[in-house]
């Protein structure tokens, strides 16, 4: 089989070391992957939003099943497009993408279909926007409505900060065409967890829980980052929460996309917050996480092609999706100064004993060596028996990768080891 995976970062490393294992697997082709993922399947420099050039490479490679990983593609409806011309793919059509290009289309979606989230408004003028914080109590939260790249949400502690993240979004339109509608929500507490599922539209499997660390700095401090590292299971997360997530949440939400005529297939992300209230939904991806891909898929014991084709041909209730019951954490290496400015260019060199264990998600060839060319460089993960081992290697792995300005939070999976000591 000739495969073809959409996108560059981390998450499509992971998602190509899986696929790689399938043995009916003659070629990958990454558009436009990076300089780690060259390893492992053949780059070509082709945008993953040019749909017109993605079709036409498709067309003239006989790709034979097709994966289309980020949300832009997905959003612009780089599903269909290969649909039309005879390519199955792993991802929502655009119809059903819109849960996560739209927070104002899912968040009207929960409160149809009465799924748990924070209550919230959705507004289209900066002066009602601002009216209406002034009614609210404080923190809040400011979210664009659009796609943002993860990082079109704000916290705002006080009324001050709530207004200028509305400015910044609907005058200053920090993220462009996003933040022409804001949604304004409660702000709610609680462990956060990340839960992928597979889904055809019929049957839903949840996978293996992960949490995610969102801040740059150690203790969780800094500005919201695409995730700094990850770890799974989530200890938070209880077999107890598990089965009361399934059924308010999981189903319903599967069901109701089918109402609305949007039926969903492929990777459905659920982000979560466990509240005094009981749980419920922050967001909603319509693909894999990253970086929660790079721990949930090394757990992940069934054959990922055949279980992402099971939910293209819609008979994932005939096939068993098995995880281990091991424990993984990554650990992201990033550029000096990400989120805001960093350097480019810098030499990265990676140990031949770890490198299974790195996904490579910010990095280009240049004169023959790879070199840094995003902010989240890499992710070093590790799986063990035990959470607080697996914690112990990644960060051992961490010391067998380098490059000019490296650096990584020291505390990923902290938090989840006090959890643990807790019950």
């Amino acid at each position: 089989m000739n495969i073809l995976v959409v996108g560059g970062g981390g998450r499509e490393h992971a998602i190509i070391k899986s696929v790689k294992k399938n043995n009916n697997v003659d070629k990958i082709y990454a558009l436009p992957g990076n300089g780690g993922i060259a390893k492992d399947a053949e780059c070509v420099d082709i945008s993953a939003k040019d749909l017109d050039a993605i079709v036409d490479f498709a067309i003239k490679h006989s790709i034979d099943y097709a994966i289309v990983a980020p949300d832009d593609p997905l959003v612009l409806g780089c599903v269909d497009r290969l649909n039309e011309v005879g390519i199955p793919c792993f991802g929502p059509d655009k119809k059903a993408a819109i849960i996560e290009g739209s927070k104002a289309f899912s968040k009207n979606l929960m409160k149809k279909y009465a799924i748990p989230t924070a209550k919230y408004e959705v507004f289209t003028d900066r002066d009602e926007a601002v009216e209406y914080l002034k009614s609210q109590d404080m923190p809040i939260v400011v979210k664009a409505d659009g796609l943002a790249l993860g990082k079109g949400v704000i916290i705002a502690l006080t009324l001050e900060e709530a207004i200028e993240a509305v400015d910044s979004m609907m005058l200053g339109k920090v993220f462009g065409a996003s933040g022409d509608s804001v949604v304004i929500e409660e702000f709610l507490t609680g462990p956060e967890v990340s839960v992928l599922a597979f889904t055809d539209g019929t049957t839903l499997i949840p996978m293996i829980s992960s949490m995610d660390h969102k801040r740059v700095g150690d203790g969780d401090t800094g500005l919201n980052t695409g995730g700094m590292g990850t770890i799974a299971p989530n200890p938070y997360y209880t077999e107890e929460i598990a089965r009361l997530c399934y059924d308010t949440i999981f189903i319903p939400t599967m069901e109701a996309m089918n109402s609305e005529g949007r039926k969903f297939k492929g990777c459905l992300y659920f982000g979560l917050m466990l509240t005094p209230n009981g749980p419920k939904v922050i967001e909603y991806n319509c693909r894999f996480g990253d970086p929660e891909t790079q721990v949930v898929l090394p757990l992940m014991q069934s054959d990922l092609l055949e279980v992402m084709m099971a939910v293209t041909e819609e008979r994932l209730a005939d096939i068993e999706v098995k995880f281990s019951d091991k424990s993984a954490c990554c650990v992201i290496v990033a550029s000096g100064g990400y989120p805001a400015s960093y350097p480019k260019g810098k030499v990265i060199t990676i140990d031949d004993s770890v490198s299974d264990s790195v996904y490579v998600a910010g990095a280009s060839i240049v004169d023959g060596d790879m070199v840094t060319s995003g902010g989240r460089v890499l992710g070093v993960t590790a799986v063990s028996d035990t959470l607080e081992n697996a914690i112990k290697c990644a960060y051992d792995k961490v010391t067998k990768v380098d490059f000019e300005g490296a650096y990584f939070r020291h505390d990923i999976g902290q938090k989840a080891l006090r959890a643990l000591e807790a019950k």
